[in-house]
């Protein structure tokens, strides 16, 4: 058979190709990916993908026999299916979210929506709107002010799964149940012991453990022996001070497998026997958390886990295991990282993904028996890797002696040496970490001339609990020294040159971008701040994280109490920034509202700084509608390139009259 399915599926994502905007295509940089995921069916007979279709993400079934689009799942506008599983060889879950601002966190809906792969039986089957559902058949299910997400697809139990389901209020406390995947009829099989808690489940689809945390954001591990069993408390953060996390089950059920935080360094995968109450542990890397875990193949058994220090690795528990034999023969083939995302029940066919710093991401069909790998499809088709820019790892030591890491990209076919640099804060703060992957923006950055700098510092997630406790409090302190120190770094490699630096971010980014131009005003050219926070007193008071106990709990211990937060908010310090300042925001967003940046302006204007800003009315965290970050994008290019002398996107394009 010959195998046309990247042509069939690209044909209905397809949309007009990007025009050329100046001397920086922006508009290819602002293109959302075609496809989100692609899984191949349990029997190899289909594929399904989420496929991007204008502002939303649909889940598409083609049946590979004659490449036929079978099935198409789809939602409202601003509605993404965010993630689907093939329960049976013919039947798939999946679960929607709603995305206001590019920056968002997509806002599950916390509704489980069942389709067959020749899309029949097409419906909501738990859900607040589940008579407005997809199908008909609403007499076994009744809608209910609840959320659920999929807990265990019990590959042994082709009829059903089972869910963690909550009410929609804050820090509620969870039950597990067993979910028919056909007509949404649900059974309790057991209830949480604590609030916001999620379940895992034994090889025979018993739920043995329970973890979350409450409003005091202590994490709590509770263990069962099997149905019905009280539940037990094995880990308290509280007391022990580190996290406990169950990632699966040997294949007897004897041992289960825990991501377990450490005093010093990064997590360890631990062995934990659940008769004896030993803990053994089994993998560990020097510097890195695990990233993702590595399970056997139609199972919840872990066998391994990528490390993302620098470039992503694997290791396994058995390096001699089929597993890790056959992720070696792939990362040769490839040369790079490649990740399974899905197997055929007998393993014979695989789905595997292929990425790198200037690669969005490749999908290929690989045949495990013959060996032979065929391309899929790719995230970004109109990108031609070879063209973008390198990003290399790069390590450094903090002032007060810590040990950081980042990453640097530089201009394809630059030397490396003396470049006009945008230092770049990710946004967060606290568990967020900039990896090694393609990077729509660092590329467009990169493209127009600089070199783009990224550290992960202090309280950015992946190097263990102590780091990221290390950036408690810290918001304007040692937090932004390490951005600091890195830009400083660059500047001693020679790979920057000191005269011509810049600092953006957005989010936390943006708050990071102002304090550094506030606190080291020689050390940047310009700064811009995009959907950021400005004024720490007024994150107490405004926005969606003071709304639940837990928000609460984590604005007074990670950020500081109110009264402690105008030294460290550049709203409070406009007359030490020295330099044009660049805003931009939404009037919807809740993360960071846009009373932030307006002050922001207001502190500025008054303390006679240049600034320029875009505001959109409608926007969230993050400009969603692709003409208006065309706009934003276009125009930072342009705010920088006055500074730095980089290139410039192609003027006026793509804007609403709302922007100023």
């Amino acid at each position: 058979m010959k195998f046309t399915a990247r042509a069939t599926l690209l044909a209905l994502a397809l949309v007009a190709a990007p025009a050329v905007a100046g001397d920086v295509d922006v508009s290819a940089y602002v293109k959302v990916d075609r496809f989100d995921d692609l899984k191949i069916s349990p029997n190899g007979d289909y594929l399904a993908a989420t496929v991007r279709i204008d502002n939303r993400a649909n889940l598409l079934v083609m049946r590979r026999s004659d490449n036929t689009i079978t099935a198409n799942l789809t939602g409202g506008p601003n509605t993404l299916v965010w993630d689907f599983w093939w329960v049976n060889p013919e039947r798939v879950l999946a679960t929607l979210a709603e995305k206001v601002g590019a920056l968002d966190q997509p806002r599950l809906l916390g509704e489980l929506y069942g389709t067959n792969a020749n899309g029949s039986k097409r419906e909501m089957l738990v859900g607040q709107r589940v008579t407005e559902g997809l199908g008909s058949n609403i007499k076994t299910k009744k809608a209910e002010r609840i959320w659920a997400d999929l807990v265990d697809t019990l590959p042994a139990d082709d009829k059903n799964v089972v869910i963690a389901v909550g009410a929609f209020s804050a820090d509620p406390f969870t039950r597990a149940e067993r979910m028919d995947v056909y007509n949404g009829r649900r059974a309790t099989v057991a209830r949480a012991p604590l609030r916001n808690a999620g379940f895992a489940t034994d090889n025979q689809g018993v739920v043995r453990f329970a973890f979350g945390s409450g409003t005091d954001l202590r994490q709590k591990l509770y263990y069962r022996t099997g149905d019905g069993v009280e539940w037990q408390l094995i880990n308290d953060e509280s007391v022990t001070r580190r996290s406990e996390l169950p990632i699966g089950f040997s294949a007897d059920d004897r041992i289960a497998y825990l991501q377990v935080g450490q005093d010093r360094g990064p997590d360890a995968i631990v062995a934990f026997d659940v008769a004896s109450g030993t803990r053994t542990q089994v993998l560990r890397d020097e510097a890195a958390d695990p990233a993702r875990i590595i399970y056997r193949n139609g199972t919840s058994i872990p066998v391994g886990a990528f490390f993302e220090a620098g470039i992503p690795r694997t290791a396994f528990f058995d390096a001699t295991s089929l597993e890790a034999r056959t992720y070696r023969s792939l990362e040769a083939a490839f040369g790079g990282p490649v990740r399974i995302t899905s197997q055929t029940a007998d393993g014979r066919e695989a789905l595997v993904e292929v990425w790198s710093d200037r690669n969005p991401g490749d999908f290929y069909l690989f045949d495990t028996q013959s060996k032979k790998a065929q391309h899929v499809l790719s995230r970004r088709d109109w990108f031609d890797p070879e063209q973008l820019s390198p990003t290399k790892p790069i390590k450094l030591t903090a002032r007060d002696g810590l040990p950081l890491h980042g990453y640097l990209t530089t201009p394809k076919g630059s030397d490396g040496r003396k470049l006009p640099m945008v230092v770049m804060p990710h946004g967060g703060p606290y568990g967020v970490r900039d990896q090694w992957a393609f990077d729509p923006e660092v590329q467009m950055l990169a493209d127009a001339g600089y070199a783009v700098l990224q550290v992960n510092y202090r309280g950015s997630g992946g190097y263990g609990e102590a780091f990221v406790a290390a950036g408690k409090r810290e918001w304007g302190g040692t937090m932004q020294d390490d951005v600091t120190d890195a830009t400083r770094w660059a500047v001693q490699q020679g790979a920057a040159d000191p005269a011509r630096i810049c600092i953006y971010g957005a989010s936390y980014g943006g708050y990071a971008a102002l304090m550094g131009a506030a606190k080291e005003p020689d050390l940047y050219k310009c700064a811009a701040g995009y959907v950021g926070v400005y004024d720490l007193p007024m994150m107490h008071t405004t926005g969606d994280i003071q709304e639940r106990g837990s928000g609460e709990t984590y604005l007074r211990e990670w950020l500081g109490p109110k009264d402690k937060l105008d030294a460290v908010s550049p709203t409070r310090m406009a007359n030490r920034i020295k330099v044009p300042v660049f805003l931009a925001a939404g009037g919807e967003d809740e993360r960071a509202p846009i009373q932030h940046t307006r002050m922001m302006e207001h502190a500025l204007r008054e303390a006679g700084v240049p600034v320029e800003t875009l505001y959109y009315d409608t926007e969230g965290h993050g400009f969603y509608k692709p003409e208006r970050r065309q706009e934003f994008y276009s125009r930072l290019l342009a705010f920088l390139s006055r500074s730095l002398g980089g290139s410039v996107a192609k003027s006026g394009g793509g804007g609403d009259k709302t922007a100023k």
